[in-house]
């Protein structure tokens, strides 16, 4: 079994509970654990894989907080660190449907700098970079260059997911887009939201994105589509895989859930990229992937609510 290593933020989710509007009409906040790699290294854990974390938080107590949530999920924390700038925050309402209104109050991720040590585990490793904050100014971005360009000569499986959020770029898309496209050129894996796969691709419907994502270099394409499931597209194939029914609450972690389950799936193979050639296979685990997202929106926060392995037995 390979290790799963997830770079990027971790930081406090402001959650707007039992409150269907934006942030601005949110009588009070609930605190919870989140950041999009981090949820992805918690999920693949969960469900029974060893992860590895590399990020920062503050030394303060949001930064504690989050670092002891890290320990308690079994992750592995020696590449997180610890800076005197405080915790990003993020604040979350949400709509009657569960979609998000977010709003970030960026700090401490963005000074991740580069640890040797951690170019060290990519041999025969799965790579995630899921940061919706990486892209940005700070020296989180050189840092998430400089592993991807590591990830990538010691042979890793990269896995991609932008996780756009209009909130830090609906001044900039284009430059969103042009920082993705360097990471989709080289990564075996790529999710997307039905939203990222169109902003970025420029195409409108999903089987034409897909074919532009393959042209720019990824091998999988996975594009999300909540309760409808997911549209994946592997050498030349392509298929809707249908999502298990579920009443969502909060849609927070549940492509973070997707994510970890299929990296949790492709880890158990010693060479998970000759997985990638079988179409059939890939199906199947983005099925699983698919029950792991839809039983996610069932609860608020983003880490609390991944599911164990024994809770996709039952649902």
């Amino acid at each position: 079994m390979l290790k799963v290593i997830c770079i990027g933020e971790l930081l406090i989710d402001f959650v707007a509970e039992h409150h269907s509007g934006t942030i601005q009409e949110a009588p009070h906040f609930s605190k919870k654990a989140g950041g999009a790699p981090a949820n992805v290294a918690c999920a693949v854990r969960r469900l029974g894989q060893s992860s590895v974390f590399a990020g920062a938080v503050g030394r303060d107590p949001f930064g504690e907080y989050l670092t002891q949530i890290l320990v308690s999920e079994r992750i592995d924390t020696s590449f997180v660190q610890r800076t005197e700038t405080f915790t990003t925050l993020a604040f979350v309402a949400l709509s009657k449907e569960g979609e998000r209104d977010f709003y970030f109050s960026r700090g401490a991720d963005a000074y991740l700098t580069v640890d040797p040590g951690l170019n060290q585990l990519f041999y025969k490793a799965i790579v995630h970079f899921g940061s919706a904050t990486a892209f940005l100014q700070g020296s989180l971005n050189e840092t998430y260059r400089h592993y991807l360009k590591e990830a990538k000569e010691k042979a890793a499986l990269i896995s991609f997911d932008p996780n756009f959020r209009i909130d830090l770029w609906k001044s900039n898309t284009k430059e969103f887009i042009r920082q993705a496209l360097q990471f989709i050129a080289v990564s075996d894996l790529c999710k997307f939201s039905e939203e990222e796969a169109f902003l970025i691709s420029g195409k409108n419907t999903h089987s034409d994105a897909a074919i532009f994502f393959h042209d720019q270099g990824s091998r999988l394409v996975c594009i999300t589509l909540g309760a409808q499931g997911s549209f994946v597209s592997l050498n030349g194939e392509q298929l809707l895989v249908k999502s298990v029914k579920a009443s969502p609450i909060d849609t927070t972690a549940a492509g973070d859930a997707f994510v970890g389950a299929l990296l949790y799936q492709l880890s158990q193979y010693p060479t998970p990229k000759k997985v990638l050639e079988d179409f059939s296979v890939i199906c199947k685990m983005v099925a699983f992937a698919n029950k792991a997202g839809a039983f996610t929106t069932q609860s608020y926060g983003a880490i609390e609510a991944l599911p164990y392995a024994k809770d996709l037995e039952r649902f």
